[in-house]
């Protein structure tokens, strides 16, 4: 089932008024989050002919020759033909061939950096294949897609042989809320919110774990199936997803978030967590993991002088991968052991806990639906960040699930998933904003996104410059 991506897809369909309608497109994203099934259902509706060839995982090609015959033997299936494999520039030849003028294509160019895992002349191939072949033919559009996206990014995108020849570079997100529900169909309309924001505080919005997801059930069954049995996806799918990504580089990433899987931290912390030296290895991993989707980079202002922060926090913004670190991971044994038994999520220890973030996260997913909400110009916010400052000799330490700041004000943004929320939340907030240092001239907003019956007395307060339900801030159905 497709559901959204509207904007992706008008985006794409421009590219056919084009007057020279050859489209070089760049997709990246994280493993599962729909990328060639976008192209695939884009041609379907453009009625375009539809080729795609993909790379082989490096666990599963061991060398050039490999991603060779398996370029050739997708190539074969769709074409009917016998080749010679000699090297990329053939290859790409060979696949140009099939490529007929006055016919709408769409070819699919899918885990490239697989593709030209083994070989360092691959990039430069492709770009004269690009010139010389795929370019000449009026109405072709060719998607180079990866999950990858740093490969992506440094030879293709900054690549100076390359230098603007993309039309268009789609970085896919995970599906909004909204959307998430229309892709469980009419049973998910059935659902409370609260369920409905348990059940994507695990699985995030990426379509492939959506799939996993049965409405129909409760989501302590859902979760039982899919997360806490030895045959479950996504028991399994963390470590299959980083050693398809990342090989022998697997190990490393996957100590990195664990790292991370608390609460945000510098790179000197996670340095300093990991028992290394902050250098350029830290750095790039760190980089490599916001680039494929998994973490947030975030600096902000600093609201007293309104510079930008000295210190860059990383936080995980994929809510499956640090769910499986907080949840799956250390219970791992038990359940391939068949020894765990799953009841309910309420009765995880420090479930409370590790939903609010899971929660959180959601939020912080949405920002541009919640400056809507607010009825910001976005021209004139400066900073949109959670704030995170620990206590010194001189200054109280502060934490805000997220500080907007504006030309003229501060919006205090506090996120709750709670049952019951009563008038303490008030004080709650007022508590950090007297904590913050901040510019006095600007006005302070205090502003509150929740999931949960809010408690009369909370209006009647007028202390919040809004209270927004979580679902009216996602579109979701009632």
């Amino acid at each position: 089932m497709f559901v959204g991506r509207l904007k992706e897809l008008n985006q794409l369909n421009g590219l056919w008024n084009k007057v020279t309608r050859t489209s070089l497109v760049t997709i990246r994203g994280r493993r599962r989050i729909g990328k060639s099934t976008l192209v695939e259902h884009f041609a379907s509706k453009s009625n375009a002919r539809f080729i795609k060839v993909e790379g082989l995982s490096p666990k599963t090609a061991k060398s050039n020759k490999d991603q060779l015959k398996g370029f050739y033997s997708q190539l074969q299936l769709q074409s009917g033909k016998s080749y010679e494999i000699v090297d990329w520039l053939k290859a790409f030849k060979d696949l140009d061939d099939e490529i007929a003028d006055g016919q709408r294509t769409v070819l699919l160019l899918d885990e490239i950096s697989w593709m030209g895992h083994y070989d360092s002349s691959f990039p430069g191939m492709l770009k004269i294949a690009w010139d010389n072949f795929f370019h000449k033919h009026p109405d072709l559009i060719l998607f180079l897609c990866g999950s990858v996206s740093g490969w992506i990014r440094e030879n293709i995108l900054e690549n100076g042989g390359f230098l603007g020849r993309p039309s268009v570079d789609i970085v896919l997100k995970e599906l909004p809320v909204a959307d998430c529900q229309s892709f469980w169909g009419g049973a998910a309309k059935r659902l409370s919110s609260r369920e409905l924001f348990d059940m994507l505080s695990v699985t995030g919005g990426v379509p492939r774990y959506l799939e996993e997801i049965d409405p129909s059930l409760t989501v302590d069954e859902s979760l039982r199936r899919s997360c806490f049995s030895p045959e479950g996806y996504l028991f399994k799918d963390f470590d299959l997803m980083f050693d398809e990504l990342y090989d022998r580089r697997s190990s490393e990433r996957k100590k990195l978030l664990m790292a991370l899987s608390g609460h945000s931290m510098t790179v000197s912390e996670i340095a300093h967590a990991l028992g290394k030296n902050r250098n350029g290895h830290l750095a790039d991993a760190l980089d490599d993991l916001s680039q494929a989707g998994f973490v947030a980079c975030e600096r902000g202002l600093n609201p007293k002088t309104g510079e930008l922060r000295q210190e860059v926090r990383y936080r995980i913004s994929d809510n499956y991968v640090r769910f499986y670190l907080q949840t799956i991971l250390p219970r791992r044994g038990m359940i391939e052991d068949g020894t765990y038994r799953f009841e309910s999520l309420e009765r995880l220890p420090g479930w409370d806990s590790i939903l609010g973030m899971q929660f959180e996260n959601l939020i912080l997913g949405a920002l541009p639906s919640l400056v809507a909400k607010l009825h910001l110009d976005n021209s004139r916010i400066l900073s949109m960040s959670p704030y995170r400052k620990f206590p010194t000799d001189r200054e109280r330490g502060c934490q805000i699930d997220c500080l907007i700041q504006t030309t003229r004000s501060l919006y205090v943004v506090e996120i709750k998933r709670q049952k019951e929320i009563g008038k303490n939340i008030i004080e709650e907030v007022e508590g950090k904003v007297n904590r913050l240092s901040y510019d006095h001239r600007l006005s302070v907003r205090p502003v509150l996104v929740y999931d949960g019956c809010l408690s009369p007395l909370v209006s009647d307060e007028n202390y919040f410059a809004a209270t927004i339900p979580a679902a009216d801030l996602f579109g979701i159905a009632p």
